[in-house]
């Protein structure tokens, strides 16, 4: 693993701390980059030059701009696959899923409802999306 990108974009400072610690414990060989909203996401994306290894946890629910939007803006810029983009959202309804999907999103994450298990659910889509 070399240049891997983990980017969380997450308006809420409690889910940012969580998924934060919980991928410094997982231990990767990735640079992790938090951004408080898609505003933010989109200016780093647009200096950035290669988006292999790059992938992207979205929130769904965020003000300014939400998920889906910031979703299709970066689909409309790069690569429908690069980078890989999961929605990370207390949302499981089977609307929000199907949206983000057809606007591209590589995978969607229900938010836990415990440390351990985002801790498990980080580890296996990070490691899924490094290994395709």
């Amino acid at each position: 693993m070399k240049n891997i990108k983990i980017i969380l974009v997450d308006d809420d400072e409690d889910d940012r701390m969580l998924f934060t610690e919980a991928f410094e414990e997982l231990k990767l060989n990735a640079n992790l980059f938090v951004f408080e909203n898609g505003n933010k996401l989109l200016n780093f994306l647009k200096e950035v030059d290669d988006y292999m290894g790059t992938h992207i946890f979205l929130d769904l629910n965020m003000p300014v701009i939400s998920g889906m939007e910031c979703l299709k803006k970066i689909r409309e810029f790069t690569d429908r696959n690069i980078p890989l983009v999961t929605i990370y959202s207390t949302s499981s309804a089977q609307a929000d899923i199907e949206e983000a999907y057809k606007l591209g999103a590589n995978g969607y994450l229900i938010k836990p409802s415990s440390y351990s298990i985002l801790k498990e659910s980080l580890e296996k889509s990070i490691l899924e999306g490094i290994s395709n």
